[in-house]
């Protein structure tokens, strides 16, 4: 489910499946604009006509989808039809998966809410930066004083944790530029403290495994049921070793998230 900016809801359906030959395929069943309310009974409705349209109706293995109270509804609904039909696999056990990716993305927005001031600081300065061709200029121009390499700073995306890291790893190279751009524009006042720049290196270390894993996981060409549990795994033991890290603001972070990680 996503709403376009002119604020209308859309459900996609996207469906995998392997072919006689053993390969894995991808196809879109269904994109549809569904009016609200989005609750769970209206979701299960979309998805059983789909489903009716393409006579997939008694085939369905595992449906995921991201972590919404909506979406658990809808899957209860078809679960408890499939198990009146008997149809379910392992009792049902893997009919409802849900997405391991957003699930990363859950934990990550609550650890980047440790350093909110520092990431918004980031943001900030960059949206004064790209809102003018001429500061866009000056900044390059410094950029070139130092030798650093070319490129282009970024926004990020709110929903996509992954998004707000590249814009603290790129900025991170610029932020010699950042502290002399201010001396060339007054108005400039988005710049991160020795201090900050710190905790976002440190963070970034953390933050570059789980971008992996966020990666792998979501991938659309390849399985990913026989990668995501050592990617899981990978995340935990990261959690466990920074909870009692020497900094307080990475222990705060990896509690926090690690709290995330248990509920799920």
């Amino acid at each position: 489910m996503w709403t376009s900016g002119q604020k209308v809801s859309y459900m996609v359906v996207t469906c995998h499946f392997v072919d006689p030959d053993w390969l894995l395929q991808k196809r879109v069943l269904n994109f549809c604009n569904v009016p609200p309310p989005h609750s769970g009974f209206i979701i299960a409705d979309t998805l059983q006509k789909c489903f009716v349209d393409w006579g997939i109706e008694n085939k369905e293995f595992t449906v995921t989808v991201d972590n919404a109270k909506a979406n658990y509804v809808a899957i209860r609904i078809f679960k408890d039809i499939f198990r009146l039909r008997k149809l379910l696999t392992i009792g049902g056990k893997l009919f409802h998966v849900r997405c391991c990716a957003h699930v990363t993305n859950l934990l990550m927005q609550d650890g980047l809410g440790q350093i909110g001031n520092i990431i918004d600081c980031v943001r900030e300065g960059i949206k004064h930066l790209v809102a003018s061709e001429g500061r866009l200029k000056q900044f390059s121009e410094i950029m070139k004083q130092l030798q650093l390499p070319s490129k282009k700073l970024i926004l990020d995306v709110p929903t996509r944790w992954n998004s707000t890291y590249l814009i603290l790893v790129t900025a991170m190279e610029f932020k010699e530029v950042f502290s002399r751009f201010q001396d060339r524009d007054q108005n400039f006042q988005w710049v991160p403290t020795i201090e900050d720049w710190m905790k976002v290196k440190n963070i970034c270390d953390i933050l570059e495994v789980f971008n992996e894993v966020t990666n792998i996981v979501s991938g659309s060409v390849y399985p990913t049921s026989n990668l995501f549990l050592p990617e899981v795994w990978r995340m935990k033991e990261v959690l466990t070793a920074k909870s009692v890290d020497r900094n307080e603001y990475i222990q705060a972070m990896a509690k926090k998230m690690n709290e995330k990680f248990e509920k799920y």
